[in-house]
């Protein structure tokens, strides 16, 4: 469910010294499964493990997760980099907004987990974010919102970006992509 690095372990284990004996750490989610979602570690002491957690046994200590973040920490990682700025643990949950979904579940939802997994997460940058509207003999047809309506550049965000990843994901399912937004700039958009 969830891998910590080495250095994080090490780093877990020195932080768990200074607390009371059989403290371990919970990761969790909060609004699991939507675009809120915030992902996050913290002490666990004895008395605050719950009958449904899952515990994780690493070296030293336990991670613990509540029933509702387990499915959104699938393949979840935990790191502790250092670099010229100092040290940071960095948490890693690829599938907090959204479920992961099975290689064999309908082609819209392992379309939209895509979307929302690794495509808004790059367009959120911009302040953007699309939506599947559906699937049109073959063609994902996308609306855009946020800063990419009535951005400039969404024509090449579309085809070199958005088509090129989903076609390599879908290759025998997706003929292509297809943009359905009435783009107005404004404001709102990004460039």
């Amino acid at each position: 469910m969830i891998s910590i690095t080495e250095a994080a372990q090490a780093h877990f284990v020195k932080l768990l010294a200074d607390q009371p004996e059989g403290t371990h750490i919970r990761v969790f989610v909060i609004s699991p499964g939507t675009a809120q979602a915030e992902c996050g570690v913290s002490y666990c002491p004895p008395d605050a493990v719950e009958a449904d957690d899952t515990e994780l046994p690493f070296n030293g200590f336990s991670a613990m997760v509540d029933e509702k973040s387990a499915p959104f920490l699938e393949e979840a990682s935990i790191d502790f980099v250092t670099d010229q700025l100092g040290s940071q643990l960095t948490l890693k949950a690829p599938n907090a907004k959204m479920r992961k979904v099975a290689d064999d579940a309908p082609l819209a939802e392992r379309i939209e987990y895509i979307i929302q997994s690794e495509i808004n997460p790059q367009l959120a940058s911009h302040g953007g974010n699309i939506m599947l509207v559906e699937i049109d003999e073959g063609t994902a047809v996308l609306q855009f919102g946020g800063g990419c309506n009535g951005c400039s550049q969404v024509d090449i965000t579309l085809k070199d970006g958005i088509e090129k990843q989903l076609l390599e994901r879908f290759p025998n399912e997706l003929t292509g992509v297809r943009d359905v937004t009435d783009h107005q700039h404004g404001a709102h958009s990004y460039a």
